[in-house]
Parts: C-alpha cells; structure tokens; sequence
C-alpha cells in the first residue's frame, strides 16, 4: 500500500516529536506494516490548530490524484488539534479513498476503535485548549505590566527586556505618516512615497493600504498600551502628540465608507455524519433567505440535489439539538466509568498483539542462547573452539540489540491511556453546556458515528461494538429490521440508556448500538 507522510511541529523547543523524529518513527512504522512511502509534506512552525497550513492542503489537494492510500503521521495531534477540521479533511481523504494511520497509536478499523480515536482527537483538542489558557495567562500578566505580549512591535518601537522603547531609525517614519496624512495625502499615494524611499513596515514588507491604516489607528502612538480591550495611559513612550492624532483620526471618519456587511458562517456540525437513509447519500449544510429576508439553514441530501432522491430538507437547528440531547443521555455515571474501562481494556489488548509477543518470545529466545554459548565456553579447554564462541556471543549481542530497539518501537507504538483519563474527560463532557458550539462539536465527533435520516424515523449508530460501519444495502436492511424490532419499546422506555461492558446499548434487553426515533417524537 502507498503513504505518505504528513509531519508537522509548531514549536523549535519540542524534543521527540520534532520533525526529524517523526518521520524516523513513521518509516519505522511504515517498514514494519510493509507500506511503501511515496511523499513527505513537511509544515515547519505551524500550529495544528489552524488549517494554514501550504503543505497540509497540499498532500489534501493531491490525494485527489488517488496516488496513495494513507497518510501517515507520528500520532493524531500532528494532523490536527481541532476536531472539527480533522473530521472534515479526513471525509474529504475518505471520498478518495485515504484513510489516517498514527504511527504511534495503534487504532482499530472498528467502531470502538473510531471511539478511541475519537476521544483522543477530542483530548488532544482539549489539552490544546487548556495550554492556550496558560499562555493567555501568562500574556494577561505581562499586558499587567505594560510589557510586550510577543508577535511583532509596531513601527517605531523596539523591545528590550519585554520592555518598549523608542526606536529612533524607525520613529521618523511614524511621524512622516501621520503628518502626510495630516496634510491631505490619501492612504496609497502615503504608501507610493514610503515605498519609493524603500522604507519597510515592522515585519520588513513593503507598505500596503491595511498596514498604514493599522499605523494611524495605533493608540500605542501617543503612548496608550493596548491589549485586548484594556487600555492604560502612558503606558509606553509616545512618538506622536495627541493633537496629530486626533486629527487624522477626524479626516479618516469622514473618508470612512460604510463597511460591507459580514457574512455570518454557519457551521454544520453534523457534516460527514448524517446520510439520507433512503439514497445513502450524505446530506449537507444547505441555507437560504426567504421574502422576508430570513435566514433559514437545512441539511439537505445530496441525492436531492442531483435531482435522484425525494428526501425532505430537515432543520439544522433541529436535528442538531436531537443529536446532542441523545449523546448527552450516553454520559451517566455508569456509562463513564464502562466507557473508560472498555477503552482503557482495548488499550491494553492492542499492547498485547502478535508482533508485541513474537518481540518478547525473541528476547527470551536471544537470552537462552546466550547462556548455552556462555556454559560452553566455561566448559570448553580448546582455545580456536572458543573464539569461534566469543563470535558467536557478539553476534547474539548484536542480534539482542536489534529486537530491543523493535521492541522498543513496538512499546512506544502503543496507546497509553488510564481509566483516571478517560472518566476526568468524560466528566468534562458531561458538565458541559449543550448551547457551546465547541462542546456540541466535541460530544457529536466522539460519540456519532452515522446517522441515517428517514422522512419518518431516525437511526444513530454509535461509536462502539466490533462490526465496522459501511454504507451499502446490507447496513441499511439492517436498520430497517432493527425499526420494527425496537421501535416501540424505545419509546416507551424513559430512563436513560446503559452502555454494556460489550459495548451494546441496554433497553429492555441487549440489542446492538442503533436507535430509532420517530420524528418528532
């Protein structure tokens, strides 16, 4: 199978995952699956986080050309640390036909192992959250103190020691600014001038229109320190008197035009997850303005919109809030703690696998060895007999070296995650607050794993139990049969549903992991 591999690291500072690291653990793990690597795409300094990323949407661009199978990287956090992007780059992978492999963390292609990955997606994105939680903090004391929070200083400035002080090659350039403002000059015959004189911004590009409105809207100019919306007077040294300022602030409300109004973007949490069940196709964000001038938002089959399939537009809003009532009924006491161990259990059971046991049997093997060859020599009076021996001891040495390294690899491959994790995780889950689109992002990413709407009925398939979930007619005769089987007894149950130690879902009795509700039940 060909794969490629897709490294990435966002700080110079990170030891094993830097890039070099990576892609020796993923050949590693590439050699021993037997996979051939046929690209690299490497993003140096970037952050999970975002989706700017040159050589990211390049490898997804180019799996396009159906060249390769996977994609693999070191573990899943390298991909991306934002669930929602990582759901949505990896559908656009599986249309064709790539799937995401971690080299470190040896996940399943059933269900409960789409469970594990995703809560570890989910944890990697929380643990994410948390760290950017500890930087702001730390920016929020600086901003305290009126020092310099990182990024770039503005034009005229220099730092030293966190502190701002006036650059005096560059505050000449500030004052020429303002003052050419001052005196009639527009924003782009300003930047002509500065630019012909081969002056450059604080980032040492050329002038352009949004960098000089960014220069004359600047408080830090007249020595306010600015951060967030906190603003402190003599904060910093001045390099323009109040006086300019306000009266380029004056001239640039009159030249203001009125903005264009922003388009909201909606976000369709249920993308990738929702499918029409009569067509098979996935359904869509779908939004329109009626007469009125009302927003009004769908998910909408594709089948329908290629004019092939009959299927009704159904209510984001409404569908979404069902999806996150019935996840949020998953997250009892009791199911926790089964979720965690099962996780925790199937952890365990992948660091028991037959390549982790043929290493061990090796070193055991390797030892027996080396202790018949030692009692030989002790044994043996012939001095050529024995050097042939001392040969033969470095050669199992050397041979012990190599399966130690394997196994080490093996053991470093391994998904170590404790019950204590999960349930902490869990927890959170549980406590959160079903309006918080994160949260909503989040509890529908870990525990959906498709759901197919009818005109009349809905069915969810969880992440759990050990048969993977395909879309094909035998998927959806299956759903049919549950329907008659669980229908009404569902209905009738008003406690919330348990999770088995298996994975199946208790009603009135064991039954695998699919719902049926009738809309608008």
């Amino acid at each position: 199978m060909n794969v490629v591999i897709y490294a990435r690291f966002s700080s110079h500072s990170q030891n094993e995952q830097s890039i070099e690291g990576q892609l020796k653990t993923c050949y590693e793990f590439a050699n021993k699956q037997g996979y051939t690597v046929i690209a690299e795409y490497i993003d140096r300094a970037l952050s999970g986080t975002t989706d700017n990323r040159p050589q990211f949407l390049k490898m997804i661009e180019d799996s396009n050309k159906k060249h390769f199978d996977g994609v693999l990287v070191y573990q899943l956090d390298r991909f991306a640390r934002n669930r929602y992007d990582s759901a949505t780059y990896k559908a656009k992978l599986k249309k064709n036909g790539v799937r995401v492999y971690s080299a470190r963390e040896n996940i399943t292609d059933d269900a409960s192992g789409i469970l594990v990955e995703g809560l570890l997606e989910s944890m990697a994105e929380y643990y994410s959250a948390e760290l950017s939680q500890k930087i702001r903090r730390g920016m929020d004391i600086n901003a305290e103190k009126c020092l310099c929070t990182g990024g770039y200083p503005a034009l005229g400035y220099k730092i030293i020691d966190k502190q701002f002080y006036i650059d005096e090659a560059t505050a000449p350039i500030v004052q020429q600014i303002f003052e050419l403002y001052a005196s009639g000059k527009t924003v782009v015959e300003i930047c002509d001038i500065l630019n012909a004189q081969g002056y450059k911004t604080s980032r040492g590009v050329a002038f352009n229109k949004n960098s000089l409105r960014t220069i004359l809207q600047n408080k830090r100019y007249i020595g306010i320190y600015t951060y967030k919306d906190k603003e402190i007077p003599d904060g910093i040294p001045r390099i323009i008197d109040d006086d300019l300022f306000y009266k380029v602030a004056r001239i640039m409300e009159t030249n203001k035009k009125a903005p264009a109004k922003a388009k909201a973007k909606e976000e369709y949490l249920l993308t990738t997850k929702l499918f029409c069940g009569h067509c098979k196709e996935m359904m869509r964000g779908y939004g329109g303005t009626g007469k009125l001038g009302k927003h009004y938002h769908y998910y909408a089959c594709n089948g329908k919109i290629k004019k092939v399939c009959d299927k009704k537009l159904v209510d984001k809003d409404y569908i979404e809030n069902l999806v996150i009532s019935e996840c949020r009924k998953l997250l009892t006491d009791e199911n926790i703690q089964r979720i965690a161990r099962e996780v925790v259990a199937l952890c365990e059971k992948e660091q028991d696998n037959s390549n982790y046991k043929r290493l061990q049997k090796l070193l055991k093997e390797n030892t027996r060895k080396q202790g018949n060859v030692a009692s030989a020599i002790a044994e043996c009076g012939e001095e050529s007999v024995r050097k042939l021996m001392y040969e033969q001891v470095v050669k199992l040495q050397n041979e012990r070296a190599e399966i130690e390294k394997q196994f080490a690899i093996e053991k470093a491959s391994q998904v170590h995650l404790t019950v204590t994790d999960i349930k902490f995780f869990l927890k959170q889950l549980q406590k959160g607050k079903a309006d918080d689109i994160r949260y909503r992002k989040t509890l529908i990413n870990v525990f959906v794993n498709a759901i197919y709407l009818y005109d009349d009925k809905i069915s969810f398939i969880f992440n759990s139990g050990d048969t993977p979930i395909t879309i094909d007619d035998k998927l959806l005769s299956d759903i049919e049969a549950d329907n008659k089987e669980f229908e009404c007894s569902f209905l009738e149950q008003s406690a919330p549903p348990v999770l088995s130690a298996d994975g199946a879902i208790s009603i009135r009795s064991r039954c695998s992991l699919r719902f049926v509700w009738a809309i608008g039940s």
